[in-house]
């Protein structure tokens, strides 16, 4: 899966758990689809300190998926869905999350 979508579906899991700041950064760069450059301008920092933010998240980020496996789960239960034949069991377990 192609690294920024995955990230973004992690942080949809987690962003709560990160700073005020962090979250954000991320949205910023991720959603708003600013630069580093205008990041820095936005909020009065260095293209560095963005830079290094970002990796800190996104190590987070992956750091938070190896440790409580949210978005694995969310995928097996997926895979289960597809699995089941009764469209009743099917919507109920669905609805589930």
């Amino acid at each position: 899966m192609e690294k920024f979508v995955y990230l973004n579906l992690l942080y949809d899991l987690y962003g709560e758990l990160l700073t005020e700041k962090q979250r954000k950064y991320f949205e910023a760069y991720y959603f708003d689809n600013l630069s580093y450059g205008e990041i820095s301008i936005k909020y009065g920092v260095s293209r560095n300190a963005i830079y290094h933010q970002l990796q800190l998240i996104e190590k987070k980020l992956l750091f938070f998926e190896e440790k409580l496996k949210l978005y694995s789960k969310k995928q097996e239960i997926n895979d289960i869905i597809d699995l089941i034949n009764n469209d009743k069991a099917k919507r109920i377990v669905e609805n589930l999350f």
